[in-house]
């Protein structure tokens, strides 16, 4: 796989996951979507994050990922997918939350996003279930646990 990886750091964070492991977690979660990809992500403080989410999703607060997928007109081949902002500060909060390493969640949120750029989502249970499988899968070759293993009831 040959990811062109733009990584962008919109802010002053501590215990950021390296530039090395940005670029192991996308490729993981594309290598069987795509042999070129070109994408951004950026590292978004809680208020530009909380800006976007309200602008694009209606909801006033920061979030862990957001997706904006490319939509190159028909005529035009990029191999260009798209943009995540991650907001490392909702990433913490949910890993403590959750008992999860703070890397760890921070992979599951770049693999989770790279899938919404490559189309897939989570609106309907049927889609949700074959969204995570995916994401399991993904991790798990990364050697990160079931990220929704406290899901099960």
């Amino acid at each position: 796989m040959n990811l062109d990886l733009d990584l962008q750091i919109a802010g002053e964070f501590d215990n950021l996951p390296t530039a090395e492991q940005f670029q192991m977690w996308a490729e993981k979660a594309l290598v069987n979507y795509c042999e070129t990809a070109e994408m951004t992500i950026r590292i978004a403080t809680s208020e530009e994050s909380q800006q976007l989410n309200h602008e694009y999703r209606g909801k006033d607060k920061p979030t862990n990922v957001l997706s904006f997928p490319f939509e190159a007109p028909p005529e035009i081949e990029l191999p260009l997918l798209g943009d995540l902002i991650i907001c490392p500060d909702v990433v913490l909060k949910e890993s403590i939350e959750q008992e999860k390493t703070f890397h760890d969640h921070f992979a599951h949120m770049v693999v989770h996003g790279c899938l919404h750029l490559l189309g897939f989502d989570h609106i309907n249970d049927q889609d949700a279930l074959e969204m995570e499988a995916i994401e399991k899968e993904v991790l798990a070759d990364l050697g990160i646990s079931d990220p929704y293993r406290d899901d099960v009831e």
